[in-house]
């Protein structure tokens, strides 16, 4: 992770793919790869150097014929980057929800979206949405 972030900041494009629940589980999880004395240090270079995260879920489709993607994303706008810096975590997930003019979106109305759409079952939409922690029933 070290390595991907230093070659972030001089301006190499990285893609990396970390096993996270959410995109703030992935910032969480990068700041705790490092040991504490680090952390400070990472959580600055990260957010100078962080583009997005985008968080996936596979949900198998109503009709049977395959899965379909829920993605949530975060832009690392300047809020996101500041939130990070302040190490203020917890606050991302709010930002997520109130910055969809910047395209992001979260994974709780990914899901509903799908549901709305007929792509997934409401039965697998509260599955999801209670396994994430998130509200627990959508009607």
């Amino acid at each position: 992770i070290s390595t991907a972030i230093t070659a972030a900041e001089t301006g190499h494009l990285v893609l990396a793919s970390l096993h996270s629940g959410s995109a703030t589980q992935t910032i969480e999880r990068i700041i705790d790869v490092f040991p504490h004395y680090q952390q400070e240090q990472i959580k600055i270079q990260l957010a100078n150097c962080l583009q997005g995260i985008i968080s996936q879920q596979l949900a198998p489709k109503i009709d049977g014929t395959g899965r379909v993607v829920a993605a949530e994303v975060l832009v690392a706008t300047p809020a996101i980057r500041n939130l990070i810096r302040e190490n203020k975590i917890h606050q991302i997930y709010s930002a997520i929800q109130t910055g969809s003019s910047h395209g992001m979106i979260t994974m709780e109305r990914a899901l509903k979206n799908l549901y709305q759409k007929g792509w997934i079952s409401l039965e697998e939409l509260n599955k999801r949405l209670l396994s994430s922690g998130l509200e627990t029933h959508y009607i």
